[in-house]
């Protein structure tokens, strides 16, 4: 089957698993998840001529000379990503972590774009679907491939290296997220290494920041390379002003990046590394960290007319909420506005991980904060900071009692939508 499968998307490299995008010559997948089936779809994609094969798992589906049964239509997707993999020279450069895997992908990918043929996840798109498709984007031309990957359950990231095989690994960092899917955090620490160990048995080339002692522990016995700025790192770079946009000291000349929070230094370091050890000048890396915008509400500063807004509400855990808010403490001056939205997945840790939050922010001398989410509501004992159950309720409010001249941060899980505030700021 494989064989057939392969025949078919080398027609024109190209999938597709949404049945109003299919692109000709490109192999449809008919998917499941929770609320839809794209075996319902198979036949009118094959009849409508575009696709070169469709790949469905609905045994009973009218016999078509372009639709192909298969047992599971998402493993044969993962099947020809793997064998794809193998066929192709490019170089795979796998990168987790608990938070900044996104940002650190995405400078990466700015860096060594600048030298070579290159291809990249896009958005968020790291797991178990989305790494496959990004591996089917790799052409013959393609030099280097950098590849996000993500998880919320004990041995995923195993599984997606078994399917990327990555030549070489990057793990920003390991914190508290997902501990519902994990279990606690040693199952997060076991998981997100999985990476480490899969490199170490190539006997390849991991990068961590020198800075991160678990790193520094966990790297210890395979070939790695540092970076940070600890002086004895292999690739020095050092943090500068963050007021609101990180600037970072290397090799004697000042980068202006448009990333806000200081916490985005150890994403800057890493890009350096992975792109003098892939031999990419130095005025060249400079330019690609200089230009790089971030988007999709991942630390963006928007400029509303009446406030100026930090947008970094893709998502949340105790770790990046509280880099979060330790940066705006630093930089926000006295009319600052908290709008923070509760954090997901904690599990059994849920309620002490909020009250730390809230702790925090009584510590750094927060005064006005607008709290979204049942965990806030129920834990907030600060009768100075508002909450809200949901975030129409705080948009009502936003409505009724309009806010100007603050500098206002916004942060929670991207499931809690506070993306929608934005334009009422």
């Amino acid at each position: 089957m494989i064989q057939t499968l392969y025949q078919h998307f080398t027609k024109a490299f190209k999938v597709s698993t949404d049945s109003r995008k299919v692109e000709q010559d490109a192999v449809f997948f008919a998917l499941k998840g929770e609320n839809f089936d794209a075996n319902d779809f198979a036949l009118q994609v094959a009849e409508a001529g575009k696709a070169s094969l469709v790949v469905a798992d609905r045994k009973n589906l009218p016999k078509h000379e372009h639709i192909l049964i298969v047992d599971d239509a998402l493993k044969a997707l993962q099947d020809l990503a793997q064998y794809h993999r193998q066929q192709m020279k490019a170089t795979v450069i796998g990168i987790t972590g608990t938070n900044g895997k996104t940002t650190t992908k995405e400078l990466v990918s700015a860096v060594l774009a600048k030298k070579y043929n290159l291809i990249h996840t896009m958005g968020n798109l790291n797991n178990h679907i989305g790494v496959p498709i990004t591996l089917l984007s790799i052409k013959p031309e393609t030099e280097i491939a950098v590849v996000e990957m993500g998880a919320n359950h004990p041995s995923e990231i195993d599984f997606l290296c078994q399917i990327a095989n990555p030549d070489y690994g990057l793990i920003t960092n390991i914190g508290k997220a997902h501990l519902e899917g994990f279990g606690s955090f040693e199952g997060v620490v076991d998981t997100k290494t999985e990476l480490y160990r899969h490199i170490k048995k190539l006997g390849k080339m991991v990068f961590f920041n020198r800075r991160n002692p678990l790193l520094w522990e966990l790297s210890d016995s395979q070939p790695r390379l540092s970076y940070g700025d600890d002086l004895d790192a292999d690739f020095v770079s050092t943090p500068m002003e963050c007021n609101p946009f990180l600037t970072v000291e290397w090799r004697g000349q000042i980068i202006h990046t448009r990333l806000v929070g200081s916490y985005n230094f150890e994403n800057v370091a890493a890009a350096i590394a992975v792109g003098k050890y892939f031999e990419v000048d130095d005025s060249a890396i400079i330019e690609a960290l200089e230009q790089y915008t971030p988007t999709n509400s991942r630390s963006q500063v928007v400029e509303t007319g009446k406030n100026r807004v930090i947008m970094d509400a893709y998502n949340a855990n105790p770790t990046s909420m509280q880099a979060a808010l330790r940066n705006f403490a630093n930089i926000c001056g006295e009319r600052h506005l908290l709008i923070l939205g509760d954090m997901r997945e904690l599990g059994s840790a849920s309620e002490e991980e909020h009250r730390n939050i809230l702790n925090l922010m009584k510590e750094l001398g927060f005064k006005e904060a607008y709290l979204v989410g049942q965990n806030f509501c129920a834990y907030n004992g600060n009768a100075d900071w508002k909450t809200f159950e949901n975030v129409t309720d705080l948009c009502q409010y936003l409505e009724s009692q309009p806010v100007s001249g603050k500098t206002i941060l916004v942060k929670g899980s991207n499931s809690i939508q506070l993306g929608k505030v934005l334009p009422l700021l």
